[in-house]
């Protein structure tokens, strides 16, 4: 704004003839006339200078931005008055005062408003951009605190921090950028979603998801298709001080957004672009050539099972068809957004539409999302603020996609084109080396699957002022959800021709009411502050579904009013709600002592009757000693210890596990049968964990900020089912048995290494380590041993048992090969009780133990953030260390000769096979249809889950186009996801989650994507 008045002022060509004070004179004249056309308001009422009462003093000084250049047109008006100058054309101003202890009000339009005492000296007034008061005030549970006052371990990432990766879910923008946050993205399709652990796996049997609360609404364990462009801040609620307001749903930990909202002032519109293109990116997965797999099975032993029949010839050293190449492309992905923000004393407005489509670098899939916000702020009077919004969200889903599996397994001696281009059929193919292989290219010439999903959550929530520090609260949301989706199977497609025909089609909906009521009071007197809340909250969720199969199609028809054959109908409903009463007190004396202290009681419906309700507390304290009058290190500008300890609970993943329940999937004659399916368990409760947390925060000579936490979580009554003798026809019954405990300590850096005017540099870094162990089970059982959730055959197990990770793998433990004969060895227990090495698989799986845990050691991230004038610069790197991957698909494709009909992968870096007696060889001699079981599941398997990724790096350009109106230009160039270093000799160490659970287990993966993005940001 102050170029406005410069502008305005030069036009009038008066500059050059005029002194000093007449100029000035006439500036303050012009700048109360601009003041009103461009809509700054001063607190409704016009500046002025005006007496109250006895002025004894003069206070003066000058007024400048972050930069040092003056800033004209600030009002400074007298704390409770309306007496009020604004500073002139050089940022200078004078007002009388009472006394040197009177408070000064310093506002200006997009920058942070300041008290600050009159003083007895000249002032100097720094003025900061507006978005950087989120750095001072932090949203926390259902109120804001000083972040001063905080006792609590959390992070808050603002929009930049969050929104420097091209993907529209929320959760995979989180990895490496918060500590104690672990994140496995969701893979390279698009749309995928990641799945995020905060601060370790505190249940065995239910979800680790966080809560997500967005605008004050608890909208579940996900990110709710929520447009991350909206994001202002994200803070991660992690200790008890922060979680247990949320009592039975913060367990997992909490994330808070809070989404743009309208600013006062003139119209600001902005408008994002970015364009991406996509390309796969395999890792170490190295599949074979033609001419490698042929060497693989020339060097095989057993040459002559196979080297008589029709296909074995020098020939298939020639013959290479790439499915990789035929099944890929360069992928598109496009993200556009355009917001309006504005508005006066009374009204403000924020209001954005969002567009991302995504086209799959694996062929046939495309993804598209479409946004929209509206939130209003209406205040008709002092006491009384009315805020709507309204959120819109549409996804869509095109799915003809080439098959991975296909791309992994096909053997490139075979292709899907016969010699006169047409298709080769599905199995058996006469013409293929793998005659029991399925060319999936064939039914993709018809076969295909669409799904829409539409989600829509409105707010109608109000605040009533009773007094300056008494408030009424209310925030009353809906959300509306529906899904369907349609796949068919063309009667000339092998899926389809067996039943002429097939279409499936599902729908599903869900509306979820959430409400609370809350009584907010803020009051501070001589140096006591007071910030409490206590509330009534209600969450009610509701769903149904229904699918239906029909069969007997004609070619084209994808409805299934014209199927021969009803296949299936299936459908059903569930619901669950919570009501809560809550609490939180903070307390803060002289901002050097700092308490808080929170209750909340939680009743559930799917908790058994003696149980339905729990209580969740937590207690905390801060020392800021910086403030201590004894403390006299000057380069220490912040110093604060605190301390917390509270409980926190989880519900079970079931909603009905404590009712005796009966299945209707039987009938006799065509009338329905019931059969029990689930005993009861009134008592059935809640999980609870207790944390205890102790952190300390370091700033140093203004430059450098130091986070410190160490926790210390204790998981009791886990919810679990405990097996049962399946001769009553029930095989399990929900029960709360058993412990986890979770250690861990994590620690963040910020360093501003340069920050002049024109070159700004610094460096942040974080890192976080989490040792879990079970501490106890279910009727003084010492082991569990489970599947490791990929439910997939034949791959590892995982074992609970005292002591142990949570995530510890149970398995065959391999010995490596014999160097005299190339054979696999394995380790089994003798007689004696003695670790010995066999060549027997099964007697060595008899003697299974535990190898190992899919936990790292520790993980983290760092970046740094370069701006040297009008360029800027950023790069972002997550890592994890240690922990130990299952890479199942070795299995299939590292099998030793196990496996003739499909690919095989060449021998990563380090690797050898056996060939001759004497040497040391990490692979057994390969054979043909490999009878010595060396790719059966073992520890052979496990691999270093270690990995460097570079997460993104940017390059920017920053043009201000004031004489076309246009406030800021940036051009951008990213790199996204360019490369990993790791040993790890699959795909991505980052293992996509399974049938929504993260298992550590490596199959045929979606494999992640490089992106290369063109960007530009304008500000009107």
């Amino acid at each position: 704004m102050k170029k406005v008045f410069e502008k305005e002022f030069r036009n009038m060509k008066l500059h050059t003839i005029l002194d000093k004070s007449l100029k000035t004179a006439l500036f303050s004249l012009l700048s109360l006339s601009l003041q009103e056309t461009y809509a700054a308001p001063f607190a409704g009422t016009p500046v002025k200078e005006n007496r109250v009462g006895v002025f004894q003093k003069i206070a003066k000084g000058t007024v400048v931005d972050e930069k040092g250049v003056p800033v004209p047109g600030v009002n400074v008006v007298i704390k409770g008055s309306k007496t009020g100058v604004q500073t002139d054309i050089d940022g200078n101003f004078a007002i009388e005062v009472p006394n040197a202890s009177t408070i000064l009000v310093f506002s200006f339009l997009g920058m942070q408003e300041q008290e600050v005492p009159a003083g007895n000296s000249s002032l100097k007034i720094t003025m900061k951009e507006a978005g950087q008061q989120m750095d001072e005030v932090v949203v926390v549970g259902y109120s804001k605190v000083k972040k001063e006052s905080l006792t609590g371990s959390l992070q808050t990432l603002d929009n930049k921090k969050i929104v420097d990766v091209t993907t529209p879910a929320v959760e995979n923008m989180l990895a490496g950028k918060a500590t104690g946050v672990f994140v496995n993205t969701g893979g390279g399709q698009p749309g995928s979603v990641g799945k995020i652990i905060i601060r370790g796996r505190t249940t065995v049997n239910g979800s680790t998801d966080p809560l997500w609360v967005i605008d004050g609404v608890i909208v579940g364990n996900s990110s709710a298709n929520m447009n991350p462009a909206d994001i202002e801040t994200l803070t991660v609620l992690k200790d008890a001080a922060s979680t247990a307001v949320y009592g039975s749903q913060g367990a997992n930990g909490v994330i808070v957004v809070t989404t743009k909202s309208g600013k006062k002032g003139k119209a600001a519109i902005n408008f994002s672009s970015r364009t991406a293109l996509t390309t796969i990116n395999n890792g170490n997965f190295d599949i074979m050539n033609g001419a490698e797999l042929y060497d693989l099975y020339d060097s095989f032993a057993n040459k002559e099972d196979f080297k008589n029949v029709w296909w074995w010839n020098p020939d298939l050293r020639n013959k290479n068809y790439n499915w990789w190449d035929n099944g890929t492309q360069t992928g598109l992905a496009k993200d556009y957004n355009l917001s309006i923000n504005g508005g006066g004393e009374n009204f403000k407005s924020y209001v954005s539409v969002g567009y991302y489509d995504e086209t799959g670098a694996i062929k046939g899939y495309e993804y598209k999302k479409y946004n929209g916000l509206m939130k209003f702020e209406y205040k008709p009077n002092t006491w009384f603020t009315l805020r709507p919004q309204i959120n819109l969200t549409k996804e869509t889903t095109f799915d003809q996609q080439h098959s991975v599996g296909a791309l992994y397994g096909n053997m490139p001696w075979d292709s899907p084109y016969l010699e006169d281009g047409t298709l080769v059929g599905n199995a058996p193919n006469p013409t293929w080396v793998n005659t029991t292989g399925s060319n999936y290219l064939y039914d993709l010439q018809w076969n295909y699957g669409e799904s829409e999903s539409y989600t829509a959550r409105a707010n109608l929530d109000f605040d009533i002022r009773f007094t300056s520090w008494l408030t009424f609260a209310s925030v009353n949301n809906y959300i509306y959800g529906n899904y369907n989706s349609m796949y068919y199977s063309d009667p000339r497609s092998s899926s389809g021709e067996a039943v002429k025909g097939r279409i499936e089609d599902y729908y599903s909906m869900y509306n979820r009411v959430y409400s609370n009521q809350l009584l907010r009071f803020n009051k501070s007197f001589d140096k006591h502050s007071f910030n409490a809340v206590a509330g009534y909250e209600w969450n009610e969720f509701n769903s149904k579904y229904s699918n239906s199969v029909a069969t007997g199609i004609p070619p084209g028809i994808i409805v299934a009013d014209a199927a021969a054959v009803p296949e299936k109908v299936a459908g059903g409903r569930s619901q669950w709600a919570v009501q809560s009463l809550l609490t939180n007190v903070n307390y803060s004396y002289d901002d050097r002592y700092l308490g808080q202290v929170s209750f909340r009681r939680d009743g559930a419906s799917n908790f058994g009757k003696n149980a339905q309700y729990g209580n969740f507390f937590s207690v905390s304290g801060g020392w800021n000693i910086h403030k201590e009058s004894f403390f006299h290190a000057d380069f220490i500008h912040n110093l604060k210890l605190k301390a917390s300890y509270g409980s926190v609970g989880n519900r079970p993943n079931s909603l009905y596990p404590h009712l005796p329940l009966y299945s209707f999937s039987q009938s006799y004659n065509e009338n329905p049968g019931a059969l029990i399916s689930q005993l009861p368990n009134p008592d059935l409760s809640w999980e609870k964990t207790y944390t205890g947390d102790i952190g300390l925060d370091i700033g140093l000579f203004n430059r450098v900020n130091i986070t410190l936490d160490y926790y210390n979580k204790n998981t009791s009554d886990l919810l679990y089912r405990v097996p049962l003798p399946g001769v009553i026809g029930v095989t399990s019954i929900w029960r709360n048995v058993g412990a986890v405990n979770n250690k861990g300590f994590e620690a963040s850096i910020n360093v501003d290494i340069i920050k002049n005017e024109d070159l700004k540099w610094s460096v942040d870094a974080n890192i976080g380590t989490n040792k879990n162990k079970v501490t106890s089970l279910y009727g003084g059982k010492t082991q569990i041993i489970v599947g490791d959730g990929s439910g997939i055959a034949g791959s590892a197990n995982k074992m609970l048992t005292p002591g142990q990770d949570v995530d510890s793998w149970y398995l065959t433990e391999w010995a490596g090969v014999d160097p005299e004969n190339g054979k696999p060895q394995w380790m089994t227990t003798d007689a004696s009780g003695a670790r010995v090495k066999t060549y027997n698989y099964a007697d060595a799986n008899k003697n299974q133990k535990i190898i190992g845990a899919y936990t790292p050691d520790f993980f983290g991230g760092f970046s740094t953030n370069v701006n040297y004038k009008n360029f800027d610069f950023s790069a972002i790197f997550s890592y994890s260390v240690g922990g130990e991957i299952y890479n199942y698909a070795r299995a299939e494709f590292d099998s030793d000769g196990a496996y003739t009909d499909r690919n095989q992968m060449n021998l990563n870096s380090g690797w050898s096979r056996w060939e001759k007696p004497g040497d040391i060889a990490t692979h057994p001699q390969a054979i043909y249809n490999n009878p010595s079981n060396s790719n059966k599941a073992s520890s052979r398997f496990l691999e270093t889950g270690t990995y460097l990724k570079m997460r993104s790096i940017t390059l920017g350009y920053n043009l201000p186009i004031e004489k076309l109106y246009i406030s800021n230009l940036r051009l951008y160039i990213a790199g996204e996801n360019l490369f990993t270093i790791t040993h790890y000799s699959g795909v991505d160490p980052e293992i996509p989650p399974i049938n929504g659970a993260i298992t550590g287990v490596a199959t045929q993966v979606y494999p992640s994507t490089r992106k290369v993005v063109l960007g530009l940001n304008l500000t009107l």
